[in-house]
């Protein structure tokens, strides 16, 4: 049974809520689910999991005779393992251009999209046990090139960022709160509790306050009391590879890989490998099978062991030491927020199939070919390159549907040759963010067939499913009638009389 509502629609109905007068355009493309090894790629042995890949794209429209310009972008990654009935949703990236005419929808589809997961009714895969996790980290750009040129946009500083995220998923655990018993950890690394406290208690300021407030631990949720890892563990086990999960562009990847690939020293000296047995004749053949087989089962004890210091360091020295890591210690406040969802001792959830093809989804080199175009075909540092952008981005994902293909390369071209011809020569000189640089391929790939092949996408899947619109027309609320805080004394305004003089 599949759910209740698709994610397209959801997203609409939540936008149909926002105040103004304009038109969204909502694409929503979800890969169907493959098997994927890299969630816990130190486990022993790998658990068995399934990825699906989602991207969504917000286009805004002032007036049906008005160009389409997109205002928001998010990635996202769900895991589902079915070992342990858990599914994993990482949150990518998020972006917007700035470009919008009104309040930006960016809150409410992020707010929207969480939820989807969160709540057991409309949650798309059969899983008990949600973690959605992210890694706060402030940037003038994510998904749209060069848009942090346009002069429009105000990205949020790195703690109001960190606050930002703290107060949507903090509404995303309190919308399904009725419906599931939720945990919310975080953790700024580098600050104690009282400082981070206090860092996004005053950036948070000038919001308003939330009516229902989700109580937050400080710290990590691996191995706490209650939680059950997504992974598969025996008792006791001691494998940090067990506990931290392996995301793109994440710094906990990084470090963990390190801490993986340290080499087993004797002295301070590295260990030099184990020289090779020279072939023996036929007449030994005898032999050398039984020392071929004896090679065989201690490659085998080695693989199963976890690699070089995982069994060394325990999760909490693991967070520790990331405060000293240097994508957090760059000078900016970074955090890492989990939110945990676990079935209510008194409901039962209703769950839906979890690797069937659901109605709607794609395959995943069309997601692949949708993204790579947003990341290198088009940029959006004027409105009118982001006009010209949006209908590139737009226009080929019709046309993957259609099967044509990447129509709209032309425009692509012409937009990026815009680009290089306005570049300045000094351009090149600035310097990158930190960021976790590619992973070494440390197994093969993934080459055993999946379970079904890949959806074709259709004209029908894409009106369907993946495109949809929605009209807005709500008069925009006054800003001074809304509640934000204590309403201030009156204040009585006191004249003073001038004594008259006396005349003679």
């Amino acid at each position: 049974m599949g759910p209740s509502i698709s994610l397209r629609d959801r997203l609409l109905a939540a936008l149909s809520t926002l105040p103004g007068v304009r038109e969204f355009h909502v694409h929503v493309l979800v890969s169907a689910p493959r098997k994927n090894s890299s969630l816990y790629p130190y486990a022993r042995p790998r658990p068995k999991a399934y990825l699906q890949d989602i991207l969504i794209l917000c286009s805004e429209q002032e007036n049906p005779d008005a160009p389409r310009i997109l205002v928001t972008a998010i990635a996202v990654n769900v895991y589902h393992i079915p070992a342990t009935s858990s599914a994993v949703v990482y949150v990518s990236k998020v972006d917007s251009t700035g470009q919008g005419t009104g309040k930006a929808p960016t809150t409410t589809l992020v707010r929207a999209l969480l939820s989807y997961y969160a709540d057991p009714v409309s949650r798309p895969v059969e899983a008990d046990h949600v973690w959605i996790q992210l890694f706060a980290r402030a940037q003038g750009q994510y998904l749209f090139p060069n848009s942090a040129d346009f002069s429009g946009k105000q990205p949020l500083t790195d703690a109001k960022l960190c606050s930002w995220w703290k107060r949507v998923l903090t509404q995303v655990a309190g919308e399904a709160a009725d419906k599931t018993h939720a945990r919310a950890f975080y953790i700024l690394p580098g600050y104690s509790q009282p400082e981070a406290e206090d860092l996004l208690r005053i950036a948070s300021a000038s919001a308003a306050p939330l009516l229902n407030e989700t109580p937050w631990t400080y710290g990590h949720p691996f191995s706490q009391q209650g939680i059950r890892s997504p992974c598969p563990q025996e008792e006791n086990d001691s494998n940090l590879g067990t506990y931290i999960p392996w995301f793109d562009d994440d710094p906990k990847s990084r470090f963990l890989d390190e801490i993986a690939f340290i080499v087993a020293t004797t002295e301070g000296i590295i260990a030099s490998p184990v020289k090779k047995r020279p072939k023996l004749c036929s007449e030994g053949s005898s032999a050398s099978r039984k020392q071929s087989d004896a090679d065989k089962s201690t490659r085998s004890a080695k693989e199963e062991r976890p690699m070089g210091e995982l069994t060394k360091v325990s999760p909490d020295e693991f967070w520790e030491r990331m405060s000293f890591r240097q994508e957090c210690v760059a000078g900016a406040v970074t955090g890492f927020f989990t939110l945990v969802f676990s079935p209510a001792s008194t409901t039962e959830s209703d769950r839906k199939q979890a690797r069937s093809k659901s109605p709607g989804q794609v395959g995943s080199q069309l997601v692949k070919r949708v993204m790579t175009s947003l990341l290198t075909g088009v940029e959006f540092s004027t409105r009118e390159k982001a006009i010209r952008s949006t209908e590139t981005v737009e226009s080929a994902i019709k046309g993957l549907c259609e099967g044509m293909g990447s129509a709209p390369a032309a425009a692509a071209a012409a937009v990026v040759k815009d680009s290089e011809r306005e570049a300045s020569p000094g351009s090149g000189s600035l310097l990158v963010p930190p960021s976790t640089p590619p992973r070494n391929k440390v197994a093969l790939p993934e080459i055993s067939p999946n379970a079904f092949p890949d959806p074709v996408a259709s004209l029908d899947t894409y009106h369907s499913y993946i495109y949809g619109s929605v009209a807005v027309s709500k008069p925009v609320a006054d800003e001074v009638a809304r509640p934000a805080g204590p309403a201030a004394a009156a204040v009585t305004v006191l004249t003073a009389r001038r004594k008259k003089k006396r005349t003679d």
